[in-house]
């Protein structure tokens, strides 16, 4: 931020110098380029300090006044409150997603209010200079509930409409900060695309994201659309994931163990390299329809002579859109999963304790890797045996079975083997698919 009056540009004799950037003041609250820019969460915060700094000024607020706004943001950041920005009731029957996000809302919401704090404190004794005069913003009512004690500051002893206005910006402009976030694990790295009135070009998507998330199952479709739409501003076809100059957004369980990794969420990961933005789709989008192989129509396990080697593999941009494999390898021979069916079982996978149960059957990781279609059985669950190998080997395996009575267990190896019904269940009437479960190390938990 600027701390003093912004040097104007060369001027011909007699003509007043034009400011190369207008000061702040007026109706300029930010920093932000007009033709708009990408920042991390932290600059952005910074570039909407004048707005406090309008709020501290117009107010005359103290260190005693502190306090009362420090209760304010916390009450709009965090979920279950009066005042809250988010009303997401979550508890133990909650879907996964919803779980998942909500524990972002509140870790990030924190943050932000933890910044917020330091913000103020600061302000009031190391302004952000206003060279073109007082902060005039006219902000809309977004809804936004205050305490009482901080309504009466900003409405009643001293404040007033021009005060409400600036906090209410303000106020808006975190909120969207907050939303925008979610669906990111390494949410201060994301570069937000940010426009001269900050994040509310998000509001449409946002509106989308927010209603599908309170209202019903949100889909992973819909979490990746609204994180393609911070970072690019734009909207695409529906995927799993999506890349944009300067990185990809992709399933955090890409460089996390499966067992733990979130199921919904999204890690940024800078890369030069990439250029126009697409979006990762599924080979299959419609799994059910895919061939199956049955768990015994597998070849017999052969004798490992070594270890399986898996890399994920890109194809090429067509139509905006494009795929990815996970490329396996044992002796000299490849299979080739569909990343997007991987991500997809890995998100429809059961976690299983290691007494969730014995299996009647088991069945060789390498042979079902190598099988046609979508690996499953209908004669009683079965265990395949992926200890030893390494993260993707294992989320291949997930996108190689059936995706559903599929479970994730860890193994046990204190007894050797696990005693109790398996949660991954078998259909009662023997049509549908039975239970299938991936083996794991133990360390692969942590």
């Amino acid at each position: 931020m600027p701390r003093a009056s912004i040097p104007g540009t060369p001027a011909a004799p007699g003509t007043p110098a034009i400011p190369s950037t207008p000061a702040l003041g007026g109706s300029r609250w930010n920093t932000f380029p007009a033709a708009g820019t990408t920042l991390t969460a932290r600059a952005f915060f910074t570039a909407t300090e004048p707005l406090l700094q309008g709020v501290i000024d117009h107010n005359v607020l103290t260190s005693a006044d502190i306090e009362v706004l420090e209760g304010q943001i916390h009450a709009t950041l965090a979920l279950g409150t009066r005042e809250t920005a988010l009303p997401l009731f979550l508890g133990p029957d909650s879907a996964s997603a919803a779980r998942e996000l909500g524990a972002q809302a509140e870790t990030i919401g924190r943050e932000l209010a933890s910044w917020s704090a330091e913000a103020r404190e600061r302000l009031l004794t190391d302004p952000v200079p206003l060279p073109a005069g007082p902060l005039v913003v006219r902000s809309h009512c977004y809804g936004h509930l205050l305490t009482p004690p901080a309504a009466d500051l900003l409405l009643g002893r001293r404040g007033g409409p021009v005060s409400m206005q600036l906090y209410n910006e303000w106020l808006h402009q975190l909120v969207l900060l907050r939303d925008a976030l979610l669906p990111f694990t390494n949410w201060q790295e994301v570069p937000l695309l940010i426009t001269p009135t900050g994040l509310r070009h998000t509001e449409p998507a946002r509106d989308a994201f927010l209603t599908e998330l309170l209202v019903r199952q949100i889909r992973h479709t819909s979490i990746v659309a609204f994180a393609r739409n911070v970072v690019t501003g734009t909207s695409g076809p529906a995927g799993y994931g999506f890349e944009a100059g300067g990185g990809t957004a992709l399933p955090a369980v890409l460089d996390q163990p499966p067992l733990t990794a979130p199921r919904h969420l999204l890690t940024w990961r800078p890369d030069p390299s990439v250029g126009e933005t697409a979006t990762y789709v599924a080979e299959v989008q419609d799994y059910y329809a895919a061939p199956r192989t049955l768990v015994e129509d597998l070849p017999p396990a052969t004798t490992a002579s070594g270890p399986l080697a898996a890399r994920p593999v890109t194809a090429p941009v067509a139509d905006g859109t494009r795929t990815a494999r996970i490329e396996v390898t044992h002796d000299g021979t490849t299979a080739h999963v569909d990343l997007g069916q991987a991500l997809r079982g890995h998100r429809f996978a059961h976690r299983e304790s290691p007494a969730a149960g014995e299996a009647s059957g088991t069945a060789d990781a390498w042979s079902a890797l190598r099988a046609p279609g979508l690996v499953w059985t209908q004669s009683g669950d079965v265990t395949l045996n992926a200890t030893a190998h390494d993260d993707l080997v294992v989320l291949a395996l997930l996108g190689r079975l059936y995706p559903e009575h599929l479970a994730l267990r860890p193994a046990d190896h204190s007894t050797g083997h696990s005693t109790g019904p398996s949660a991954a269940g078998t259909t009662a009437d023997g049509t549908g698919p039975s239970g299938l479960a991936i083996l794991v190390d133990p360390a692969q938990a942590h």
